[in-house]
């Protein structure tokens, strides 16, 4: 009989961990497991990639907590009560004092929930966009299955994260996936009483997708011929593109015939537009936009570089190491997992604009370290048949 997964996410933007989820999905066998995939939001450039074999269900419920879940408990009482919601604002109000008392927002996000409905019939439920205090609550409330797990996606000493109350909710949890060994080890030193629940999952890449998808479409078409620096990710503070503009302007001064091109979307766009005219790079950082299929671009790019502040894996970096490009990557939580100083790529410092600048520096004036990089990188990369075997004892570990 199969095992019935549900997966739930916020949507399926474009993204590292919604990208890591189908490509888990895409290692489950169709014959041992039937998969939903349980959004709060029908949304995301991703939902067309979903396999047709895979279900995909949405929370309707959520489209009328979404604001009082985004906005603060106190503004949401004062809102109730001057819409005449005199009752409901007295609820919310006494949830919020209990879980100001006690430390625990799960008293405040279950009276968000509690209208919410509830699923049944699963063998193993999943809170797979971790750490999100509202859906963690509704993996444990509201679906019935025989086992609960709770994936951690990021670096918890970076992030908002709510010790006390999360510390509840993971003890409820069967086990508890982290994407890096760095990641499990910062989750443990903040919550030691989950120690033996914890296990490392690291996101996954499909090998298969990425050379195929390499093949297709066009990549760069602006016909520079310098060189080409790359770097995918969401535009935001945490990603570190601030970084990258002050960096190529540094390169431009020097005179190095480079363009920095930068592939993703986010809230950060308007910032960093206003930096590029800021730094006079409007030629030279090229925003690329949002694109499911990046693989063309990292294929045809001379340099990769993940400028970021803090990551939980960084599945765009296994994606450039996979496809063999000189790399320069910040020190976040798991890059060391991922890359040696040195011999598969140049790790620096994070958020130190001079170090981001003198590894890409060592990558342009040495074209031999970059041919070296790449090579090695060719012969660390694991064969397919390990790969698949490593994958399915991760998956059966459920």
């Amino acid at each position: 009989m199969k095992k019935k997964v549900i997966f739930m996410l916020i949507n399926m933007n474009i993204g590292g961990t919604e990208k890591a989820l189908l490509n888990m999905i895409s290692k489950m066998s169709k014959e041992e497991y039937e998969i939903c995939v349980f959004l709060l939001e029908k949304s995301g450039g991703f939902l067309r990639d979903i396999p047709d074999h895979v279900q995909i269900e949405i929370l309707e419920e959520y489209k009328g907590i979404k604001k009082m879940y985004e906005n603060s408990p106190y503004y949401n009482v004062i809102s109730l009560f001057k819409e005449g919601k005199f009752i409901n604002s007295f609820m919310l109000l006494i949830c919020y004092l209990l879980t100001k008392l006690l430390k625990d927002r799960r008293i405040y996000i279950s009276y968000l929930l509690k209208d919410c409905s509830i699923k049944y019939g699963y063998d193993i439920a999943v809170a797979y966009a971790g750490p999100m205090d509202l859906i963690s609550c509704y993996v444990l409330k509201k679906i019935k299955a025989r086992k609960k797990i709770q994936w951690v996606h990021f670096d918890v000493t970076k992030i908002s994260f709510n010790k006390e109350s999360e510390s509840k909710m993971f003890k409820k949890f069967s086990k508890i996936f982290v994407v890096s060994e760095e990641g499990k080890t910062k989750l443990i030193s903040m919550i030691p009483a989950i120690k033996n629940k914890v296990e490392v999952f690291p996101n996954l890449i499909s090998t298969e997708l990425i050379s195929r998808k390499a093949r297709i479409g066009n990549g760069f078409n602006d016909k520079f011929e310098g060189i080409r620096i790359l770097t995918v990710g969401r535009l935001s503070g945490e990603k570190g593109q601030d970084l990258a503009i002050k960096v190529l302007a540094e390169l431009m001064k020097k005179g190095f015939n480079v363009r920095w091109y930068c592939i993703g979307e986010g809230n950060s766009r308007n910032r960093y537009e206003k930096l590029v005219e800021e730094y006079q790079v409007q030629n030279e950082f090229v925003f690329l936009g949002r694109d499911s299929n990046p693989y063309p671009y990292i294929e045809q790019c001379d340099i990769y570089v993940q400028p970021s502040r803090h990551e939980g894996f960084c599945i765009t970096l296994a994606e450039a190491k996979y496809l063999n490009k000189p790399i320069v990557t910040t020190n976040f939580t798991g890059a060391k997992e991922q890359i040696i100083d040195g011999v598969t790529g140049l790790i620096v410092s994070t958020d130190n604009e001079k170090e981001l600048l003198n590894g890409i520096l060592r990558l342009i004036e040495n074209p031999d370290l970059r041919k070296n990089l790449s090579l090695n990188l060719r012969k660390v990369i694991l064969d397919s048949a390990q790969e698949n075997k490593n994958v399915n004892e991760l998956i059966t570990s459920f």
